[in-house]
């Protein structure tokens, strides 16, 4: 049976976020995740997990400004600097959130610049953290997104991030594949995570289009849960999507799989 866990960056946004910790686990959810925990004090963090029963599954490295609309700086080389703090800040956080894995947004590949030049950067600075995160026992993980909701954004295929494993090289990095991300990009969505599958260490949800709950769009979340289930993937599905009208009245595809 999937393990689903809440995106509190993303569901429940009728209300303060520090509250949506208690309505994800009156829901029935055992895990959330989200994009930053950094504008709040990790130890007020951890005390809503714990007070709620929560794993806290994941949530992503620092990645620039992004109420100016960065959306990562890994595969920038005049931010490198930037990149390795944040590291550790990721490590500070998911320690005391006792979160296994990390997100690492690659970042949009700025005009005219050397597609070549953004991929070594990338890697190095990958490299870089993918072995500091293994020191503390947190896994890394990379994301492909489509360029329809971010255009420009460099990782944006299964391929190209299973390329950029072989190029880092490390045991301590695996794909984050967004079902919705990808069913836009290139579709194929079942054959592609079986064939994926001993390199996926998340999953995250959403329909399309409109980037909703399961059930509002054209993928069949029933089977594709049933065939998850069938390859033995064991690691958690966040809920990613932006519900239709309220978070509680588009919890009805997920009452089977509680």
């Amino acid at each position: 049976m999937p393990r689903f866990a809440a995106n509190l960056t993303m569901l429940y946004n009728e209300m303060d976020f520090m509250d949506r910790f208690e309505a994800a686990a009156r829901a029935g959810f055992k895990g959330v995740e989200y994009l930053f925990p950094y504008d709040y004090d990790k130890n007020q963090l951890a005390d809503r997990l714990s007070a709620n029963g929560l794993v806290q599954v994941l949530h992503n490295l620092p990645a620039g400004d992004w109420a100016a609309g960065e959306r990562g700086i890994a595969c920038l080389a005049d931010r490198v600097n930037e990149f390795q703090d944040g590291v550790g800040r990721a490590i500070d956080y998911a320690t005391a959130l006792n979160c296994p894995q990390v997100n690492c947004l690659a970042g949009l590949a700025p005009d005219g610049a050397d597609p070549e030049r953004l991929q070594q950067t990338l890697v190095a600075n990958l490299k870089f953290a993918a072995d500091k995160l293994a020191g503390a026992g947190i896994r890394l993980l990379i994301e492909p997104i489509n360029t329809r909701d971010i255009p420009g954004f460099f990782l944006n295929r299964t391929e190209q991030a299973a390329s950029i494993l072989d190029a880092v090289g490390s045991d301590n990095l695996a794909i984050q594949y967004d079902i919705y991300h990808m069913q836009i990009m290139e579709g194929d969505l079942a054959p592609t995570m079986e064939r994926n599958l001993d390199r996926i260490g998340h999953l995250q949800l959403a329909d399309t289009p409109g980037r909703h709950e399961p059930g509002t769009g054209e993928i069949n979340y029933p089977f594709l849960f049933g065939f998850i289930d069938k390859l033995g993937y064991d690691g958690w599905i966040g809920c990613e999507y932006k519900p239709l009208t309220t978070t509680a009245d588009g919890l009805g595809w997920l009452k089977p799989y509680l």
